[in-house]
């Protein structure tokens, strides 16, 4: 089997994101959600309050503008608009955002937010700053809970409630920007606190490619959030057959989970091992557009202890990234209730990290933030997986 997306694949995978859809981006009093639209579905949900195709686009176009350019919610606001057109839209549609039911400061200042969106699901989000600069990494959720399962990891203890549309998923990047004033959108090389998205959140982004991939092409949009792809991470446990697609549609930079270097263990950690083993998820990641020695693959590999840190899967790490411009984040592992794995002692980090530098890799020890708030790598998890089981009672 090859990590091309053969038609059956791409039914199978279409059937399961289907099966956890989003509901419909639509209010009880029937006003449409115009976040998450792409600019044409902007413009012809808009003819509702135009008068034809052209006004529609002109509108759209303004619009767009103030709602991920300016992060303006209000239309009575939008000053570029006359007050009729103002008042049709209100009465039409909406410009949503998650609400933020919980949020935490890590001491060490890690931010955390609960999001609960309109259906009463709830996904987490983590402003990670940069404690050297004035930047940070905004790590964002794909889904509510996860289909993985991935044994140290405490979303995988949270069954698959639903995915998360494309409105939720970009709705999460701008309420953390709300929440630092960062409108509106900073110009060119004009500093941002908020200046990466990593696609390491809750779920799996490439079991909700359609949802992820519209919300980073709107956030990646010259005309609004305009962040580059080149500030955007995507993770994923290795959904091979759709890394291909994720190359070619949006180019953005690929993480991959990889936490073991031998079949067997991984097939234990990372269950989705079992249908996409290593040597298929290496060719995918040699075969990933753009990658290059200033656009690097990153391995993420949890260190657990006495499971997968000694110095022969160092080495056999090496063996398998060998011709992959590629770094690799050792991650401590970041405990949470009911793990039974520990972290790794520092002299064992110390001594994986040593034999893969020197190898030519850069082996960055990522240091754990937002621990005390259980914001860490591996820690999220919500409460919805509750509203789940009730519904299937």
């Amino acid at each position: 089997m090859t990590g091309t997306l053969t038609a059956a694949e791409a039914a199978r995978i279409e059937a399961k994101s289907a099966l956890f859809a989003p509901p419909p981006a639509v209010l009880p009093d029937g006003r449409r959600d115009l976040v998450g639209l792409s600019r044409e579905a902007l413009a012809e949900a808009l003819l509702v309050v135009c008068a034809d195709e052209r006004e529609a686009k002109l509108r759209a176009k303004q619009v767009w503008h103030w709602i991920y350019h300016q992060g303006e919610r209000d239309f009575a606001r939008m000053s570029t608009i006359a007050k009729p057109m103002q008042a049709r839209l209100a009465d039409h549609f909406v410009i949503g955002r998650p609400e933020t039911r919980i949020e935490q400061t890590s001491e060490d200042g890690t931010r955390k937010w609960l999001f609960r969106f309109r259906d009463g699901q709830e996904a987490e989000t983590v402003y990670i700053p940069d404690r050297e600069e004035d930047r940070g990494s905004v790590c964002i959720s794909s889904q509510v809970g996860c289909t993985l399962t991935c044994r140290f990891c405490h979303t995988g203890t949270q069954k698959l409630v639903r995915n998360l549309g494309a409105a939720e998923i970009v709705g999460q990047f701008m309420a953390a920007r709300d929440a630092y004033g960062e409108w509106p959108s900073p110009k060119g090389e004009a500093p941002r606190l908020l200046s990466n998205i990593v696609l390491m959140g809750m779920g799996e982004p490439l079991y909700n490619y359609d949802n992820v991939a519209l919300a980073m092409k709107i956030v990646m949009d010259g005309e609004g959030v305009a962040l580059s792809r080149r500030r955007i991470t995507l993770s994923t446990s290795g959904v091979v057959p759709m890394m291909d697609r994720c190359g070619a549609e949006l180019g953005v930079n690929l993480a991959v989970s990889l936490h073991a270097v031998r079949d067997e263990l991984r097939d234990a950690l990372v269950p989705l091992n079992r249908k996409y083993p290593l040597a298929m998820l290496m060719e995918a990641c040699r075969r990933y557009p753009g990658a290059s020695n200033a656009r690097r693959i990153t391995f993420e590999y949890v260190m657990l202890k006495g499971v997968n840190d000694s110095e022969a899967d160092a080495r056999e790490l090496v063996r398998l990234v060998r011709g992959i411009p590629a770094k690799v984040n050792l991650i401590p592992f970041n405990p949470w209730p009911g793990s039974t794995f520990e972290t790794s002692s520092g002299n064992a980090i110390r001594r994986f990290a040593e034999i893969v530098m020197d190898a030519g890799y850069a082996s960055p020890v990522r240091a754990p933030r937002g621990r005390d708030i259980l914001a860490a790598c591996g820690q999220l998890k919500t409460a919805s997986e509750r509203a789940r089981k009730a519904a299937a009672a």
